[in-house]
C-alpha cells in the first residue's frame, strides 16, 4: 500500500514540476516523495541483505542512491552552473562521511547492548584510502593553481588523467571487496523474495533521481529570494535532498543492529562519490561546453582532507560510540555554517 503511495506521490510530483508554475506545491510533495522513495529503498536493500552480504548489498545500494546526484551535477552542467555541479558532489561526499555516518552511528550505537556500534573494519579503512586518493588529486591541482605554476595550465587533462587513474583503482578494488564476505549473510525478518527487492531498488532508484531534479528546481526560486549563496546551495541543500535515500537507509538499518549492512551502505557512497562518481562525471563533462575539474575551492579542499581522517580515525577500528558519531555530526555543522556565509 505505502509502495503504490509513494509512487503515486512521485507521479504528482512529475506533473506539478513539468504541468504547473507551483514551485512550493511541488516542493513540499518532492519532500514528500522523496522520504518513501528512501523507505523504498531501506526495504529492498534489507531484503537484499540476506541474499547477497553487506558488501554486495552496500554496493548495490549506494549506485542506485547516488543516481539523483549523477543527474543534478548533468543538469546543472548544462546549464552552465560549475558552481553549482562541483559543490553538489562535494556536498554529497560531505553528507554522507559527516551527516550520515555520524546518525548512523549514533543510531548503531543506542541500539548495541554495551553502546557501541562494531562492524567489520575493512570497507572503513578501504574507503579512508579511496577518499585519500581523491584528496590528493583535489590538493595537489588546487595547489597548483593557486601558485600558478605550468601545470595551473593544464588543469583540465591533468584532471581527465586523475579520473581515469581513480576509476581505474576503483575498478581494482570493487571486485575483491564484494568476494570477500560472500559467505557472510545479515540475518533479517524481510521475506521479500530477491527479484520482487531488485524491482523495488531499481523503481525507488530512478524515482529518487527524477524526484530530487524536481525538488531542487522547486527550491531554485526560495535560494533567490533568500539570498543563500551557491556553496551553501551546493554543499547543504543538494547534499541533503540528493542523500535523503542513504540518511533513511543508513539510519534505519543502524538502529535495528545492521552495523555492517549500515556502514557498508553510507561508506560505499563515500567511496564512489569520490573516486567513481566524481571522476565519471569529470570525463562527461568533457562533451559540455562547462567543463568539470578536480580544482576545488582551498577552504573545501582542507575540509575534504580532514574529513577523510575523521573517518578513517573514528571507524578505523570497527566500532564506534554514540559521541564520535554526534562529532562527525558537528564537523558538519560547522562546514554548513561556513558555507552559510560565502
Amino acid at each position: 500500500m505505502l509502495v503504490a503511495v509513494t509512487f503515486g506521490l512521485t507521479a504528482i510530483a512529475g506533473v506539478l514540476h513539468y504541468a504547473t508554475d507551483q514551485p512550493v506545491a511541488t516542493f513540499v510533495v518532492c519532500a514528500i516523495a522523496l522520504g518513501g522513495l528512501a523507505w523504498i529503498v531501506a526495504l529492498g536493500t534489507e531484503a537484499l541483505g540476506s541474499h547477497f552480504g553487506p558488501a554486495a548489498t552496500g554496493v548495490l545500494q549506494s549506485t542506485l542512491g547516488n543516481l539523483p546526484e549523477l543527474f543534478v551535477v548533468l543538469f546543472a552542467l548544462s546549464a552552465g552552473e560549475t558552481v553549482v555541479a562541483q559543490t553538489s558532489i562535494l556536498g554529497s561526499l560531505f553528507a554522507n562521511a559527516l551527516l550520515v555516518l555520524g546518525l548512523s552511528i549514533v543510531a548503531g550505537a543506542r541500539a548495541a547492548d554495551d553502546s557501541c556500534m562494531r562492524f567489520g573494519a575493512r570497507l572503513p579503512n578501504d574507503t579512508a584510502i579511496l577518499t585519500l586518493l581523491a584528496v590528493f588529486l583535489i590538493t595537489v591541482l588546487g595547489v597548483s593553481d593557486r601558485v600558478g605554476d605550468r601545470a595551473s595550465h593544464h588543469t583540465l587533462a591533468i584532471s581527465v588523467v586523475g579520473a581515469i587513474v581513480l576509476l581505474l583503482i576503483y575498478a581494482s578494488w570493487l571486485p575483491g571487496y564484494v568476494r570477500s564476505d560472500t559467505a557472510a549473510r545479515e540475518p533479517g525478518e524481510s521475506n521479500l523474495p530477491r527479484v520482487p527487492a531488485l524491482v523495488l531498488l531499481a523503481g525507488a532508484g530512478v524515482g529518487a533521481a527524477l524526484v530530487s531534479d524536481w525538488f531542487i528546481s522547486a527550491l531554485d526560486p526560495a535560494v533567490k529570494s533568500l539570498g543563500i549563496s551557491k556553496a551553501f546551495t551546493g554543499i547543504v541543500i543538494v547534499g541533503i535532498a540528493g542523500n535523503a535515500v542513504e540518511n533513511a537507509v543508513g539510519v534505519s538499518l543502524a538502529a535495528r543492529g545492521k552495523s555492517d549492512l549500515a556502514v557498508s551502505v553510507v561508506k560505499n557512497s563515500v567511496s564512489q562519490i569520490a573516486v567513481f562518481l566524481y571522476p565519471t562525471l569529470v570525463l562527461l563533462s568533457l562533451f559540455f561546453a562547462h567543463r568539470l575539474t578536480f580544482v576545488v575551492n582551498p577552504v573545501l579542499t582542507v575540509a575534504l582532507a580532514l574529513t577523510a581522517i575523521a573517518m578513517w580515525a573514528i571507524t578505523g577500528d570497527g566500532k564506534a560510540a554514540a559521541f564520535e558519531g554526534w562529532a562527525l555530526v558537528g564537523l558538519y555543522v560547522i562546514l554548513a555554517a561556513l558555507t552559510w556565509y560565502e
